[in-house]
């Protein structure tokens, strides 16, 4: 009986840790996201496998102006969000209003959608912390495993109105930095197969890191091109 009582006690003092440790990460999002600031994302995958895409640098304003460029290759675009509507340049780096990809052709519905959608990173940080498990602290960095839903959500990308695709043998995890009580730095490791195009199996293995800085000290001043579309 003493030694259920005492694994009971240790139980409890465990989960009661993972608690404390996933409220302070919480409360260093929430004082992110209350200021403005810039961040970095570098995505990479194991070589010669899946997509490779350049790095996506952003601003955001307090008041949730927000203005990125993502490299593809050679190509770079841009998005720019500001109360509530959102434009972005396409490969001839014009800008459209999302309204206007809606009703275009081809790739235009999924990319005003994305748009529309965008999550910044303190967003997405908050986003990654309700599928964390077991949030520990770690050096100078608080870690975590994924939840299986988690993982299915952070995996796959899917058109709007899509039936999202299914998702076999999935793992991740996830990894925050904080400083002076604020998030600093958070990363992403997703692992799974699921289904391309035409049907075939897929294997993702994806590491997304964001970095932020000159936080309180960002401002965001939008192209005129891109002011014109939002409005």
């Amino acid at each position: 009986m003493k030694i259920n009582a005492l694994l009971g006690l240790f139980a409890m003092l465990a989960l009661s840790a993972t608690a404390a440790e996933k409220d302070d990460v919480a409360a260093a999002v929430k004082k992110l996201a209350d200021q403005s600031y810039s961040w970095k994302t570098t995505v990479t995958v194991p070589e010669g496998r899946g997509f490779r895409m350049g790095p996506t640098e952003g601003k955001i304003a307090k008041d949730g102006t927000l203005h990125v460029v993502t490299s593809f290759g050679e190509n770079k675009f841009q998005t720019a969000i500001k109360g509530g509507k959102a434009a972005m340049t396409n490969r001839d780096g014009e800008w459209q209003s999302a309204a206007e990809l809606e009703s275009a052709e081809g790739p235009g519905r999924w990319m005003a959608a994305n748009a529309r959608n965008f999550k910044a990173p303190a967003a997405q940080a908050t986003e990654i912390l309700g599928y964390v498990k077991d949030l520990k602290k770690d050096g100078d960095a608080y870690t975590a495993a994924l939840s299986e839903e988690g993982v299915k959500a952070l995996l796959t990308m899917r058109r709007a109105g899509a039936e999202p695709r299914p998702v076999t043998n999935p793992s991740g995890s996830a990894k925050f930095w904080l400083k002076d009580g604020q998030l600093s730095k958070y990363e992403i490791h997703v692992k799974g197969t699921t289904k391309n195009q035409n049907g075939d199996d897929m294997e993702i293995d994806r590491t997304t890191t964001v970095e932020i800085k000159d936080v309180g000290n960002t401002t965001v001043e939008l192209p005129q091109e891109a002011q014109k579309k939002l409005g």
